[in-house]
């Protein structure tokens, strides 16, 4: 019987003064970093065969604390890398206390577009209230400036889901996620079957682990909690 457990990265200097984020490479903030370290305390149960991460610091940051408190070395997969794996694919077996990590842009928080950098209050001083309302809350609703919809983060969340995570789960073992808000909420809508309209209210705590055991062919939550209450912060 696998585990699959979730971690949303500690909080980020810009989630501190309340800003749009997405792709910037924001780094965790000193509360950040001592909400993983007590996250690291809560996964040491299992004895996970891979990681899985964005291409982001506060998720490495978070991901690199869990597993330092686990005595592991993340080893970092360069599958589309040729110049890597190559030497990696024949050279580089992990030993006992390495753990392969997969990093992936697919896994990355939603694109804000021009949101981006912009405090939120302000955002909605400049394109209204309602506005900004429906692109955080709509489920197809796209932010200015080139920005994904939640719906656009589904779909490149699911496949990579489908292809890299669920086959080693299903093999019995324990896989850690460590990624952004938005990834994981793709994900829970995919493991519980929520709706499209209730997703985006879904708030998930930071740096707390949610824990998905896999039997008889289902995903069920074994601990962890989050609320449909996400507040616009």
């Amino acid at each position: 019987m696998g585990h699959l457990v979730l971690v949303r990265h500690g909080e980020s200097r810009w989630n501190k003064c309340n800003r749009f984020t997405g792709w910037v490479d924001v780094p965790l903030s000193g509360e950040g970093i001592r909400e993983a370290g007590l996250c690291a305390k809560h996964c040491q149960e299992f004895d996970f065969s891979a990681a899985f991460t964005s291409k982001l610091e506060r998720a490495h940051s978070t991901l690199n604390i869990i597993l330092a408190r686990q005595n592991r070395t993340g080893i970092v997969q360069h599958e589309h890398d040729q110049k890597f794996y190559k030497w990696q694919k024949y050279s580089n077996g992990c030993g006992t206390d390495d753990i392969p990590v997969v990093e992936s842009t697919d896994l990355n928080e939603r694109y804000y577009g021009s949101l981006q950098g912009m405090e939120k209050g302000e955002a909605e001083k400049k394109y209204g209230v309602q506005r900004v309302l429906e692109w955080r809350r709509g489920y197809e609703a796209r932010p200015p400036g080139g920005g994904e919809s939640l719906k656009e983060t589904f779909a490149r969340v699911h496949p990579f889901f489908i292809k890299n995570i669920l086959p080693r789960v299903r093999r019995s073992e324990d896989v850690l996620v460590v990624a952004h808000g938005n990834t994981l909420r793709a994900m829970i809508k995919h493991l519980e079957g929520i709706s499209e309209v209730d997703i985006a209210f879904v708030d998930l705590p930071k740096a707390k682990p949610i824990v998905y055991k896999f039997h008889a062919g289902k995903f069920v939550r074994r601990a962890g909690e989050y609320h449909f209450n996400r507040p616009l912060r």
